[in-house]
This record gives C-alpha cells, sequence and structure tokens, in this order.
C-alpha cells in the first residue's frame, strides 16, 4: 500500500515536469556553486571585506529560493512568500529590538550593513532564503501538498519547516552574535551567550510565516505545481551546504582564542564553533538526510 503523504509529493502514477527544467537546474547549479564560495571564503584568509562576503552569502540564497520557488510555485507563490517573509520578519525583529519581544533584548550591530529602522535590510532580505529552503525540506518530509490539505495535515509542513529553520538558527546565532558581533544580546545566554527566548521567538516567528503560506496555497490551488520529487533535491543540497559552513568555521579561530558577552561572562570561541558543528552534523544533518530518503521512496514509487 502507497502512503498518502508521500505520495501527495507528487503524481504517481503521471508525474508533472515543466518545460525548461534542464536551463533551471543549470541555474540552481550555478546559484548553489555561488553560495559554497560564499561559505568558503567566510573561514578563508582575504581580504575581501565581511560586508561582502554576507551579501553574497545572503543574495545568492535570495536567488536560489527565487528561481526555485518560481518553478515550485510560479512567480506569484514566490513572490507572495518572499513579501510574507519581509513583512513578518522586519515587524518582529524591529519589534524585538524595540522591546525584547518575542526574542530577547538585543540590538543590531554594523556587521551587516545600512539598516531599515532597526534592522539591516541584508537580514530582511536572509529570512527569504533559509526560510524558503527550510519549507522545501519539510514538504519533502513532510509529503504534503496544499492543494486538498486540511485541518492538522495542512499544519504539518509548517511545523515542520519551523523546527528546520530554528536548527539552522540554533547552530549560526552564536557565532554571528557572541564571535563575529553582527547582534547583541545585551542580558547574555545560556547558549553561547544567547537566550533561550531567542529560539522560542523565533520558532513562532517563522510559524506565522509558514502558515500564512500554507494558507495561501490553500485558497490559491493553480499556483502550486505537481512536480517530480527531484526538484527537492536542489534545496536539501542548499540545506546541506549551509550545515558543511557551519562545521568549516571550526578552522577560523585558534583554540586559545576567548570573546565576552554584555553581561561579562567569557566564552571560549573553539566550543562556540564546536557547538555549532555538532548541531549542524546530528541537527541539521538528520534534517536533510530524512527529506533525502523521504524522496528516493517516492521516486522509486513513480518508478513502479
Amino acid at each position: 500500500m502507497r502512503e498518502p503523504a508521500i505520495e501527495s509529493i507528487a503524481h504517481v502514477d503521471r508525474p508533472v515536469e515543466e518545460e525548461h527544467g534542464l536551463p533551471t537546474s543549470l541555474l540552481l547549479g550555478a546559484i548553489l556553486a555561488a553560495y559554497g564560495c560564499a561559505r568558503i571564503l567566510e573561514v578563508t584568509p582575504t581580504s575581501i571585506p565581511r560586508i561582502d562576503l554576507v551579501a553574497l552569502d545572503v543574495f545568492s540564497a535570495l536567488a536560489f529560493a527565487v528561481v526555485h520557488g518560481a518553478r515550485q510555485y510560479r512567480l506569484r507563490g514566490i513572490l507572495v512568500f518572499s513579501g510574507i517573509c519581509i513583512l513578518v520578519g522586519n515587524v518582529s525583529e524591529n519589534l524585538g529590538v524595540a522591546t525584547g519581544f518575542p526574542f530577547g533584548r538585543y540590538y543590531f550591530a554594523e556587521l551587516m550593513g545600512p539598516k531599515l529602522f532597526h534592522v539591516p535590510v541584508l537580514l530582511g532580505l536572509a529570512y527569504i532564503g533559509m526560510a524558503y529552503v527550510s519549507w522545501v525540506l519539510g514538504c519533502a518530509i513532510a509529503g504534503n501538498s496544499f492543494i486538498s490539505a486540511k485541518g492538522m495535515r495542512m499544519l504539518a509542513v509548517p511545523l515542520l519547516a519551523s523546527l528546520i529553520m530554528v536548527a539552522w538558527d540554533l547552530a549560526q546565532d552564536p557565532v554571528w552574535a557572541t564571535v563575529l558581533h553582527g547582534w547583541v544580546w545585551l542580558d547574555g545566554g545560556p547558549w553561547f551567550g544567547v537566550p533561550v527566548s531567542n529560539f522560542l521567538g523565533w520558532y513562532a516567528n517563522v510559524f506565522v510565516m509558514y502558515l500564512l503560506f500554507a494558507l495561501f496555497l490553500q485558497r490559491n490551488a493553480a499556483v502550486e505545481r505537481q512536480l517530480n520529487p527531484a526538484v527537492y533535491r536542489a534545496a536539501i543540497l542548499f540545506y546541506t551546504f549551509c550545515a558543511t559552513g557551519n562545521v568549516l568555521q571550526m578552522a577560523r579561530h585558534p583554540d586559545s582564542a576567548f570573546v565576552r558577552d554584555p553581561t561579562g561572562r567569557l566564552w571560549r570561541v573553539a566550543d562556540i564553533t564546536l557547538a555549532s558543528a555538532l548541531v549542524s552534523i546530528f541537527v541539521m544533518g538528520a534534517f536533510a538526510v530524512l527529506a533525502w530518503i523521504r524522496l528516493v521512496k517516492q521516486e522509486k514509487l513513480t518508478t513502479d
């Protein structure tokens, strides 16, 4: 018996392929290469300004979301997704800086460049790329199509994709905040200077984004395309590249380096990058492997 949750990824008896698939795949491959270069350059001694590397990182992720999203949800769908991310992300981040809710008390330094109110423009755009990739992994694992999804089944992907997104932040935040000082947590926190409230706020924040997009898909059935499961593979690779980049950070800092958070507590940089690497391998990696396994199983169903 076929599993309905997996079967909903694509029509098993008649998989639908969109036109111009090869050029799109080549473009996605080029974007993946650009993102991989950005992550390697981040840990390589170079004269390139840090803001330029951050921009390459953010814009390559954004380009991936736009190209892949237009393939999966048509241009209208990915524009709606991007609009939701920009609106919800910027509102929540500005609210967070101004009031401490929902993430905790913090402010952004100058690492990420110009700001819109309290929040760097690049950070607002960064929401789109990783939020989209996490969404696709959630779809691959849960196997949901939103054309006919209702009730708890409609909530499955938003709940799961939010976990996948928070896993990324769990690995990244101590490095970007405590080590690189891209943003500063005024009260510190147990996760290498990052408060637990940040991750609770992140989950709630991205869940709202995903729920809004799921409702949009449910009400706009013509937007969502039913494609071969192989379409999802590029997103899994992107998420894996991100996890690998986090592991590479271990090579950048000497074991003797220490950083101090605003509360005065000292943290060993090597411990921070090791924790980031472990989360990337065993949490982010677990999501990537599970998504890949589900796709392999679905591809077998399409060929039976």
